[in-house]
């Protein structure tokens, strides 16, 4: 029988932080040179991430992009599509976002909602649904054949899990953002999904655009995974940078540039000087938070996965 994600001895095989950290850093690293690669080669490349909700995607994401440029990794998360976008073909409203040369485009989510989420919550009929999947695998060779390298990831995590960290997106007031009222249902409707997901994988892993599944209940391992496969997948090289050196600064026209401030409003260490003003005040929710009845006894407050 699978361990659950909430079993003590299964949480503890998961990747510590501090071994996590170091192996980030060294492909961060590598992500630079990517970045540096991409620019002077003029590549384009796509991108994809999919998944369950709470599987991971955003994290991942996180983890890729925050010591890179944001003008040459592009993250595009589109909302609901407006009246006007409805009236367009599909996948118009996410080919404006393609990348150009030296640029590096990554969804966070794609047109794939139409396969999962739009299928699923009954959005288009299955006839839609079959014309999309029918389709996809000529526009995504068509994007191929365009030069375009595209990349898609599935970051799949277990029922158990997933169940987990809803609870703590529940109990914590700074990850209470993240959960909406279409994830409660996408959690109710676990079986829906995973048709779904396997309808999609069957029709569109093609040999020009194969999906690449990630596990995630190790989150940590799972971010780790997909951006060493990003980096084995394109084939970059190390690209000699010059020596940079800092220029003498010019002393033409100095004047004391500190005085002309004096008087304006300055931000003083507010932490520093106002420290009880920002502390969680006794009782509160912030402190109350482990000490949950429903945290400590397992109780679940999310709907009941149905068929």
């Amino acid at each position: 029988m699978a361990k659950s994600a909430s079993d003590p001895k299964s949480r503890s095989s998961k990747m510590k932080r501090k071994a996590y950290e170091k192996q980030l850093r060294r492909l961060q690293v590598r992500l630079c040179r990517l970045q540096d690669w991409v620019k002077k080669k003029g590549k384009r490349v796509i991108i994809v991430f999919e998944g369950r909700d709470a599987a991971g995607k955003g994290g991942t994401i996180k983890a890729m992009t925050e010591k890179v440029s944001p003008r040459v990794f592009r993250v595009v998360a589109l909302p609901a599509p407006s009246d006007r976008e409805k009236t367009q073909m599909f996948v118009q409203r996410y080919i404006e976002h393609f990348p150009a040369a030296g640029e590096i485009v990554i969804f966070d989510r794609s047109w794939y909602n139409r396969a999962g989420v739009e299928k699923v919550m009954g959005f288009v009929d299955e006839k839609e649904a079959r014309r999309f999947l029918k389709l996809a695998p000529g526009v995504e060779k068509y994007i191929t054949d365009a030069g375009i390298q595209l990349i898609k990831f599935w970051l799949e995590v277990g029922q158990q899990e997933q169940e987990r960290r809803f609870l703590a997106r529940i109990s914590d007031p700074l990850r209470q953002w993240k959960l909406s009222p279409m994830d409660l249902e996408s959690y109710r409707r676990w079986y829906d999904y995973s048709r779904a997901r396997d309808t999609m994988l069957e029709a569109t892993d093609s040999e020009v655009a194969p999906w690449h599944i990630v596990p995630t209940d190790d989150k940590r391992r799972g971010r780790l995974n997909c951006i060493a496969k990003i980096l084995e997948l394109l084939p970059y090289k190390k690209v000699p940078q010059p020596k940079i050196r800092l220029p003498k600064r010019s002393r033409e026209a100095a004047y004391d540039d500190q005085a002309s401030l004096r008087g304006r409003k300055f931000v003083t260490d507010l932490l520093g000087s106002r420290r009880n003003a920002f502390s969680p005040k006794r009782g509160s929710r912030m402190r109350r938070i482990k000490k949950s009845p429903g945290r400590r006894r397992g109780v679940s407050c999310l709907p009941a996965v149905r068929g």
